[in-house]
C-alpha cells in the first residue's frame, strides 16, 4: 500500500509517517517544503526510510494531481492551525488552504481513483460545550475562523465517491494533541511549568479532552486501513476526560516538580487581561495575554470517542501520564527543556 501525507513535516506528520512504516506502507510525502536535516521522525531519515518526498502547495492542482500517480490511500494533514484571537485578514488565508486545498486534494484523489481520504480534523467544530458531553451526533457549532474552514473541509471529504459511488472520506477529529512536536497551548503550559513561572486561573475543575500524538498516528492509519472507516466520522481522544488541574499534575509528575499550591481567581484574572489587551491595543501593540487566552484555558470540553474504538478497534495506548512523561523525555534528550528541569 502507497500512501500520500499531505503536511507531513508539521508536528503530527513524523509520528504518522512511523506507524504508517509499521505497518508496511510505502510513504509518499507532499509539503512546503523538506524535513528539517531530511528527517522523517525517530532519528530517520528520509533515504533510510525510502520516502518519496514531493514539494508543492495543497492549492496548486498540478502539483498535487501530480503527487496522486500511484498512491492508494490519502492522509490529508496539511491546514492552516488554529491560533487565540487570529486578526481578521487570516479569513482569506484559512479558507484558502483548509478549505480550498482539501478541494484540490479530493479532485485529485477522485480523478486518481484513490481509494481513501482521511482529514484530519478537529473537535473545535463542536464549539462550546455548555457543560455537556459532546458525541459524533452533537450538531457543530464551530465560533472560529479556523474550525468553520475545517468543518467546510469535511463537507468536502464525506461528499466524496469513487467510481462505484462509494464514499472514500474518513473524517478524524482530534482532541487537544499533545506531545514533543506539538506547538501551541500544552506546550507554552509545559515549559512555563518547567521554568516554575507558572500560577492556575481557577480551581482547574474544568474537563479537557487530550490525545497523545502517537495514539493519533496509529488511529490515522487504523482509518486508512479499515473497510469501516468510509464516509465516517470519529472523533479521537485518549478516552477520557481530565479536570484542567489533573493535567497539571500529570505534567508536574513529569517534569519532577510539585504541583503549584496557588491559584488566580478567573474574574480578576480575565479583567486583569483585558485591561492589558485594551490598553496595548490603544498604542497598536499585541497583547501577550487577553480575555481569549483567559476564555480558552477555563472552557470545559468533554468529547467522547467510544465510536472508533467499537466500530474501528482503536484502544489508546498512551494514558495521561504515560503520554506527559515521554513528552519530557523525548523534548529533554532534544535540549529543547534545557536548564528548566530538575533531573
Amino acid at each position: 500500500m502507497t500512501v500520500l501525507v499531505t503536511g507531513a513535516t508539521g508536528a503530527v506528520g513524523p509520528s504518522v509517517m512511523q506507524a504508517l512504516f509499521e505497518v508496511g506502507a510505502t510513504v509518499r510525502t507532499f509539503s512546503l517544503d523538506k524535513p528539517s536535516g531530511g528527517g522523517v521522525g525517530n532519528g530517520v531519515t528520509a533515504r533510510e526510510s525510502g520516502v518519496d518526498m514531493r514539494i508543492g502547495d495543497v492549492t496548486d492542482p498540478v502539483t498535487v494531481q501530480s503527487a496522486m500517480h500511484g498512491v492508494d490511500a490519502v492522509i490529508h494533514l496539511a491546514a492552516l492551525l488554529h491560533i487565540v484571537n487570529p486578526p481578521p485578514e487570516l479569513r482569506e488565508k484559512y479558507e484558502r488552504i483548509n478549505v480550498g486545498g482539501t478541494a484540490t486534494v479530493i479532485a485529485a484523489a477522485v480523478k486518481a481513483g484513490i481509494k481513501r481520504v482521511v482529514l484530519a480534523s478537529t473537535i473545535a467544530v463542536y464549539g462550546r460545550s455548555d457543560g455537556h458531553i459532546i458525541t459524533e451526533g452533537t450538531p457543530p457549532n464551530p465560533d472560529t475562523f479556523y474550525a468553520r474552514t475545517k468543518l467546510a473541509a469535511e463537507k468536502i471529504v464525506l461528499e466524496a465517491k469513487g467510481t462505484d459511488g462509494r464514499s472514500i472520506g474518513t473524517v478524524l477529529r482530534f482532541g487537544a494533541v499533545y506531545g514533543s512536536r506539538i506547538k501551541g497551548n500544552y506546550q507554552r503550559l509545559l515549559r512555563s511549568m518547567a521554568r516554575g513561572r507558572f500560577i492556575p486561573i481557577g480551581a482547574g475543575q474544568n474537563r479537557r479532552t487530550l490525545v497523545y500524538d502517537k495514539d493519533v498516528a496509529r488511529a490515522v492509519v487504523l482509518a486508512v486501513q479499515h473497510p469501516s472507516a468510509a464516509g465516517r466520522i470519529y472523533n479521537v481522544t485518549d478516552g477520557q476526560f481530565h479536570e484542567l488541574r489533573e493535567i497539571i499534575a500529570a505534567i508536574s509528575e513529569a517534569i519532577g516538580r510539585k504541583p503549584p499550591r496557588f491559584s488566580i481567581p478567573v474574574g480578576p484574572a480575565r479583567v486583569a487581561a483585558g485591561f492589558v489587551e485594551d490598553v496595548l491595543q490603544l498604542i497598536g501593540c499585541q497583547s501577550p495575554i487577553c480575555r481569549a487566552t483567559i476564555d480558552k484555558y477555563t472552557e470545559d470540553i468533554a468529547v467522547e470517542s467510544q465510536r472508533i474504538q467499537k466500530e474501528l478497534g482503536f484502544v489508546p495506548q498512551y494514558d495521561l501520564s504515560a503520554g506527559w512523561q515521554e513528552t519530557v523525555n523525548e523534548m529533554r534528550k532534544t535540549g529543547e527543556l534545557a536548564g528548566t528541569l530538575r533531573r
